[in-house]
């Protein structure tokens, strides 16, 4: 029986998360994660075979964590969903911040072809439930994510008035 992984892979992917956030995606290089994680890169190639692979488990693991609650919140009513993408970001704001680049700023177009299937499914699992109405996208996606964009963008925090705000938004933008 062979030992534990010193570094496992969310420890590696929470490096890459705050690397990320601090810098932005051209931050996230397997080099730098190393160090951040204090691992050795043959650590980071065991399990990511390439740079690319590491930049879409980043996103894909930060999407679905996202996306678990959102469907649950949305499926309730879309207050609860709009206020469930600000109380998200708030209590991960540098995981918020992940998203707020999207998939091609981790550049998906390169990603490996398992993964590019994984986010296609992914987005599928959200565009079968919000389908083609634009005034629930602008209520649960649009207007809550300018809120965490401005907030995180401007001090770095979201207050947790601004929960209360999304929801209201989405009961304005969608009445009855």
């Amino acid at each position: 029986m062979g030992r534990p992984p010193r570094h496992d892979e969310d420890a590696l992917l929470d490096a890459a998360v705050a690397l990320a956030a601090a810098h932005g995606p051209g931050g996230v290089t397997v080099a730098a994660v190393a160090r951040a994680a204090g691992a050795p890169s043959g650590s980071l190639y065991h399990r990511f075979p390439s740079a690319s692979a590491l930049l879409a488990a980043l996103w894909l693991r930060t999407l679905e964590r996202f996306q678990e609650g959102f469907l649950d919140a949305l499926r309730r009513s879309p207050e609860h969903a709009a206020r469930h993408v600000v109380a998200w970001s708030r209590a991960h704001p540098e995981e918020a911040l992940v998203l707020l680049y999207g998939s091609a700023g981790f550049g998906e177009p390169g990603w490996p072809a398992e993964a590019r299937d994984r986010l296609q499914a992914d987005n599928a699992r959200i565009a079968d439930v919000l389908g083609a109405d634009e005034r629930l996208i602008l209520a649960v996606v649009d207007v809550p994510y300018a809120i965490v964009r401005r907030h995180l963008h401007a001090t770095g925090t979201i207050p947790a008035t601004a929960e209360d705000l999304a929801a209201e938004a989405a009961a304005a933008l969608l009445p009855g």
